[in-house]
């Protein structure tokens, strides 16, 4: 029968009619879902459940949660749901049957006991095991076609049985057809000329520490000559089989894993050149792909750099720089790297116009007379040389380098596969050697601008002017480190020191629009600017044109007194403070409060002007970090260390100059360029009467 009004959609029925059912029937009603009723189908799928309590009391499982919450939603949206993915129950429970699996659904209904929510449960134990059972199999199916198939992929090529008296009996063939020579019973002399020189000794001792004593697995690789006449990889294994406690017997496969080895060193090497080829240094990139190849694929390896296309013009003799080179232990040592230019050999030179990798075989020690340079020839006789293999290095389809490998003493030249897996060596380092050529271009682009603008400083009449620039190292040389003097008009000077953030072609850009902008700013000095307006002009336009993040810097200007001396006013942007090297008295930095903000942080910020007044002898010094940051050290010691080196340097009455020279030149590990800047009075030389 149907209710009407509210009540038209839920059906009321008697729940008792699924006693006999054969799927698992409850039922609950009120909010509280209180289980008013359960099949005997349901008892023996669940076990026994208290009548009367509510679901939450009842179905005290871990995960009965989401039904609880399924319930909720049911009676209360009077929406019927359905779960399909199977459920598992554990059965722990008193009376009930162990691990079960079900899938149920929940209905909306009204009964004697009001509204509530009838929950149906399909028992699917039988399906649920049978699909997992199934997958097992299957998997051990799987897994035993997997070990079929490593089994099959590892049968050897040969399979040979080795008796007491060393006798070899070959029980699947293959000797002759790999080596192309009769199959030998016994490891002889002749057996052993097969296999490669190096390989040779490494084999026997191998062999003789598995066999010695108590015999253990033997397994060695090495190279054997095939019968095409090169050599390529075989992985020999050995097994003793013992009976009564004594060896009466070895079981063993050789195996061809020239591919399997090659590629494996393939990409050790050139997981080491992307490695080594990080250096931003073009020498040391290089260097990398010499040690990738040495012992693996040749003895002794040389890259030679070549000279840009712009350097070198029509009718001009090549020349190389030799800038990597290593040799395999046991081989003469290489000659030393000179650094210098020399002559490229008709050898060289014809691979070069060619670009394609050449071989040269020849007796041991004996490479031909004029086909290499002199100290090139004298090495290979020395190091029995038998072969050379020039390859060269293309960036942009221009031989940018070339490499010669050398097979020495007793090596036999290197095979077809031998130079393939050499050309892509080599050729893997193309593209970090463009990056590294673009990077040296980049910093001889900027170390030239940069010292086209550290000028020499002016002749200022009445006092000693003098600066000193200095890179850190060659890979670091440029930056934004600057210096700068002016005479003006009215007879004063200006000196400036700064330093911008960063050591690329950008800084160095940077660093020359600030100078240029500051000597204009310093030379117009509108209005009697001071040092402090000065700074803050150039902090204007400079943040209005964005041409910098960060700039540190001191400004001074500095004006002649009636007797002799000089006024000094100066402002300090961010930057170490000036040294005073007093004509009579200890060193003291000029530090006052403090320096004001760098440039390009705060432009509306007012800046403040500094005074000293220099006397006959006096010597001022600004200078970047460079001088006083080193490594390890606190930055209070370097400007200690600093003003120690000055005050020396004073005593020893040098000039300003070498002053400026021994400051650079006293900082040990110095890992930041450097300038040094110094103003000293000195009294005006008479005119002759």
């Amino acid at each position: 029968m149907r209710r009407t009004g509210s009540d038209t959609d839920v059906p009321e029925f008697d729940p008792e009619v699924f006693d006999r059912a054969i799927v698992a029937v409850a039922l609950t009603a009120g909010p509280e879902h209180r289980l008013m009723y359960y099949n005997d189908a349901f008892r023996g799928l669940f076990g026994p459940r208290k009548l009367g309590a509510t679901a939450a009391e009842v179905y005290d499982e871990p995960d009965a949660a989401r039904f609880v919450h399924m319930l909720d939603e049911v009676y209360h949206n009077h929406t019927p749901r359905q779960v399909n993915t199977p459920r598992t129950t554990e059965g722990t429970r008193p009376g009930a049957p162990g691990r079960r699996h079900f899938v149920f659904s929940c209905s909306p209904v009204r009964s004697r006991h009001g509204h509530g929510v009838l929950a149906v449960c399909v028992d699917t134990t039988a399906q649920v095991e049978a699909a997992q059972r199934a997958e097992e199999l299957s998997e051990e199916r799987r897994v035993t076609l997997q070990r079929y198939e490593a089994l099959m992929s590892a049968v050897p090529q040969i399979i040979w049985l080795m008796k007491p008296d060393w006798q070899i009996v070959e029980l699947v063939g293959g000797f002759e057809e790999f080596t192309g020579m009769p199959w030998r019973s016994r490891i002889d002399t002749e057996w052993l000329a097969a296999v490669h020189p190096h390989d040779r000794s490494r084999l026997l001792r191998t062999w003789k520490e598995a066999s010695q004593d108590t015999p253990t697995i033997f397994v060695c690789t090495f190279r054997m000559r095939t019968a095409s006449g090169e050599y390529r990889h075989v992985q020999s294994r050995a097994a003793p089989v013992v009976r009564g406690g004594e060896t009466v017997e070895w079981v063993g496969s050789s195996t061809d894993v020239e591919d399997q080895w090659r590629n494996r060193l393939r990409e050790r090497l050139l997981a080491r050149v992307a490695t080594g080829t990080v250096a931003g240094d073009l020498p040391q990139a290089l260097a990398a792909v010499a040690d990738a190849v040495v012992p693996e694929l040749t003895d002794a390896c040389a890259v030679f750099m070549l000279p840009s296309p712009e350097l070198t013009g029509g009718g001009t003799p090549l020349t190389a720089i030799r800038v990597a080179s290593t040799a395999r232990e046991g081989l003469p040592p290489l000659p030393p790297m000179s650094g210098k230019s020399r002559p490229v050999g008709p050898v060289a030179q014809q691979m070069i116009e060619n670009r394609r990798p050449r071989l040269m075989v020849f007796p041991s020690g004996q490479p031909p007379a004029g086909a290499l340079p002199d100290v090139t020839a004298q090495w290979m006789r020395e190091a029995r040389t038998t072969s050379l293999t020039l390859v060269p290095i293309l960036v942009d389809a221009a031989v940018v380098a070339f490499a010669c490998a050398a097979g020495c003493l007793d090596s036999p030249p290197p095979g077809p596969s031998d130079l393939t897996l050499l050309g892509e060596v080599l050729h893997e380092a193309r593209e970090p050697l463009r990056q590294a050529m673009e990077l040296q271009r980049t910093r001889q682009t900027a170390l030239t601008l940069q010292r086209a603008l550290l000028t020499p400083t002016p002749r200022v009449p009445g006092a000693e002017v003098a600066a000193r620039y200095q890179p850190a190292s060659r890979t670091a040389e440029i930056g934004g480190d600057w210096y700068d003097a002016l005479l003006l008009p009215d007879g004063s000077a200006t000196l400036t020191i700064g330093d911008i953030a960063g050591h690329d072609l950008e800084a160095a850009t940077s660093m020359s629009q600030l100078r240029s902008m500051l000597r204009v700013i310093a030379y117009d000095r509108f209005r009697n600017a001071t040092p402090a307006e000065c700074l803050s002009q150039l902090d204007r336009v400079a943040d209005g044109l964005a041409i910098a993040p960060l700039v540190t810097a001191v400004h001074a200007h500095l004006v002649p007194k009636a007797d002799g001396g000089w006024h000094a006013a100066w402002s300090n942007a961010g930057h170490p403070p000036p040294l005073l090297l007093p004509a009579a008295g200890p060193p003291r930095y000029l530090e006052g409060s403090g320096p004001d903000l760098p440039l390009c942080v705060d432009p509306s910020r007012t800046r403040t002007n500094r005074h000293y007044d220099l006397t006959m002898g006096d010597t001022l010094l600004l200078y970047t970090d460079g001088l006083i940051e080193v490594p390890g050290t606190d930055l209070a010691d370097g400007m200690a260390d600093l003003a120690l080196h000055a005050e020396a340097a004073k005593d020893a009455g040098v000039s300003l100059a070498t002053l400026c020279a021994r400051l650079l030149a006293a900082v040990p590990e110095r890992r930041d360029d450097a300038a040094v800047i110094g103003f000293r009075p000195i009294a005006l030389a008479r005119p002759l009467s």
